[in-house]
């Protein structure tokens, strides 16, 4: 699943453009639903770390209280098609999640690119090296980011599109990660920790823009998630954890106190 950096400054310019140029107006959850809702993407989207996982999806993890399936028990779509994946890049995806789609899917939704960058290595650099390492491992992802993501993420949007031409595609980011000078005491140092959340940043930055060059609707959760990140107290993220594949993901309050507002928000 996924997370990385760069500067807020530069972040933040991102976003900003992409508020300016706006994005694709959602299409009403009535309509969407008619045509079928496919959820594609990685373990935020699947619903790592948040429990009740469908007994046939195995190390995919596809969890009921993952947003896309609160969502479509909500909505009742025509049909839904649940292949987001633990571990998923923009290349996987692309290679063995978009035969769901077809030219009558009305509804899209898809997280992908933490993969891309390393996000897993990166955290397991912060939480077992040195504050130098995994300063250094964001660094190179940040820079893994602004270099090759782009190219990813382009061409996954553009299969999509190809593969669904009338859906209304739902691009979803990733939360920040820590509460500054919050209530944590032990683990990370306060660098680390405001490195990984400017890294989160960069990453939504990316993924925004990429997302509204291909006619597509981004949709942060950072807001909602704002007041439960770790070390806020009342976190909607795992910790480090056992099992270890669901630290760092959110919990089922995550999922449907944090991505599903934002998915509805824009479907």
């Amino acid at each position: 699943m996924s997370v990385r950096r760069f500067w807020a400054s530069a972040s933040t310019l991102v976003l900003a453009a992409v508020a300016a140029l706006g994005v694709a107006q959602p299409a009403s959850a009535s309509s969407a639903a008619a045509g079928g809702y496919v959820a594609l993407g990685d373990s935020y989207s699947s619903g790592v770390g948040a429990g009740s996982y469908l007994s046939g999806s195995g190390d995919c993890r596809r969890s009921t209280n993952a947003y896309p399936y609160l969502w479509a028990a909500a909505n009742s779509p025509s049909s839904f098609a649940f292949v987001a994946c633990s571990g998923a890049t923009t290349s996987s995806v692309a290679g063995s999640q978009l035969g769901a789609l077809s030219s009558s899917t009305g509804l899209v939704s898809v997280t992908a690119g933490g993969n891309d960058v390393g996000f897993a290595d990166v955290m397991q650099d912060c939480v077992l090296s040195s504050e130098a390492t995994c300063l250094s491992s964001v660094s190179s992802a940040v820079s893994q980011m602004q270099n090759s993501l782009p190219s990813g993420l382009s061409s996954l949007y553009g299969s999509i599109r190809s593969r669904a031409p009338q859906a209304h595609v739902v691009v979803l980011g990733y939360p920040r990660f820590y509460q500054l000078s919050g209530s944590c005491i032990a683990g990370l140092s306060e660098k680390e920790r405001a490195a990984i959340n400017n890294a989160s940043d960069v990453l939504n930055g990316v993924i925004a823009k990429q997302a509204v060059n291909a006619g597509f609707t981004f949709s942060s959760v950072v807001d909602e998630f704002t007041g439960h990140e770790l070390c806020s107290g009342d976190a909607w993220l795992h910790s480090v954890t056992l099992p270890v594949y669901n630290s760092y993901h959110p919990k089922a309050a995550g999922q449907s106190g944090g991505y599903l507002p934002a998915f509805r928000s824009a479907a």
